[in-house]
């Protein structure tokens, strides 16, 4: 077991406090701080720090001894790659409206533009390797999200509500037919709106929502968000496929599962995301970067309603484990109080970062590490299992990543 050193990424959307914050490190930051990466992900490898102080890159460790790092069962299955990639998210403001594809659509995706020759580095690019991208995040403080197809009488409702004439039709056509075909004809016919036509509807609709908020309408959140996106975000079509989507709110400790081909975009706040180690994203709008509609449609999931919402399930007293059928990851949460022990005991890789506070961890062959607030470790397949409790104590939090069943 050894601590990591990771890197940051720097998006525009980031916070300039979160990341900073949780690192103990100058507050505001100079620039946008947007992911804290923890894993082996080609693009940016956490760097474990040995017990002589020198640092290798958790890729080169685990192409050196693949077995010893990840087990034999998930070197095999992963074919020596770490299956996961656990990130700090501090979104200050919205990312990308954004999907992901299944196992078979990337497959299917990366071959094809491998035949045609598509470069690696080309802004038109969609699939960068061969792999889905499933997630779950987890907020830490309160998390705000766009997340899924809402049911659509509640979005036929939503929209009827909205008093912008040139968006009547759109929204009988949902009212027409509210199922799952209703929606992809309505936000298909969205999304590929000429620009013209567009830039004629949208501030029809904006005056719409900022009439319903003067109202105090029923759909008052929903109007804000669009009201929002919309001034970041002028003349974008995603703005009005935002309508489509469940608004949520995430507490501290709650989660939601992004499985594959769900619509999604994170707004505001600071939360753990565990995903499969993947880059394919195709995004639908909030972006200048590339849509490739065709592509997007190909992968969507219409299944429509709520979006569950979980604080994990607990598996032993301060242990508490958020259930996804993704194979690649699992994310569990330490609830430490301050006389609480909690053994950690996997057969394949982890990392452990704390959140709050500070915690100790050790070993049966009398080796510990303390990890303060922000500071987080690797533990081999190979490392015994080992034991987690508060190192002052006080209640810590803290966060492990480890590959699915």
């Amino acid at each position: 077991m050894e601590l990591l050193h990771n890197a940051i990424r720097a998006y525009a959307w980031g916070s300039r406090t979160a990341i900073s914050a949780l690192l103990g490190k100058e507050v505001p930051a100079p620039h946008p701080e947007a992911e804290l990466w923890m894993g082996a992900h080609p693009g940016d490898p956490s760097r474990v720090v040995g017990p002589d102080g020198q640092e290798r890159s958790l890729l080169d460790l685990l192409a050196a001894d693949p077995a010893a790092q990840l087990g034999e069962r998930f070197a095999t299955r992963w074919g020596g790659r770490l299956p996961f990639l656990m990130k700090v998210l501090a979104a200050e403001e919205a990312l990308s409206l954004q999907a992901h594809p299944s196992a078979e659509q990337a497959a299917e995706g990366f071959a094809a533009e491998e035949r045609a020759g598509v470069p690696m580095d080309a802004p038109t690019r969609n699939y960068k390797d061969p792999s889905p991208k499933p997630e779950l995040v987890c907020a830490l403080t309160e998390f705000h999200a766009l997340a899924g197809f809402r049911d659509p009488h509640r979005t036929a409702a939503l929209l009827r509500s909205l008093d912008a004439p040139d968006f009547a039709p759109y929204a009988e056509l949902l009212a027409g037919q509210p199922d799952e075909q209703g929606l992809r004809a309505l936000f298909t016919t969205l999304i590929t709106l000429p620009q013209t036509a567009l830039d004629q509807l949208l501030p029809q609709v904006l005056d719409a929502c900022v009439l319903h908020v003067k109202e105090h309408g029923e759909f008052d959140l929903e109007c804000r968000t669009v009201l929002e996106l919309g001034e970041a975000y002028p003349g974008d079509a995603g703005v009005l496929a935002a309508l489509l989507l469940n608004r949520l709110v995430l507490q501290p400790g709650e989660a939601v599962h992004l499985p594959a081909g769900n619509l999604h975009a994170y707004l505001h706040g600071t939360g753990i995301e565990i995903l499969a180690n993947s880059d394919n994203v195709l995004r639908c709008g909030l972006t200048p970067k590339h849509v490739d509609v065709p592509e997007l449609l190909r992968v969507l999931d219409f299944g429509c309603g709520d979006m569950p919402v979980q604080r994990g399930e607990e598996v032993a007293p301060g242990l508490a484990v958020y259930r996804t059928p993704s194979q690649e990851f699992e994310l569990s949460r330490l609830d430490l109080a301050a006389d609480l022990e909690v053994r950690v005991d996997d057969a394949g890789p982890q990392i452990l970062i704390c959140v709050d506070g500070a915690v100790r961890v050790h070993d049966g062959a009398g080796r510990e590490i303390e990890l303060a607030r922000g500071r987080s470790m690797w533990l081999a397949a190979a490392d015994p299992a080992v034991v987690v409790k508060s190192a002052d104590g006080e209640p810590a939090l803290v966060f492990r990543a480890t590959a699915g069943a």
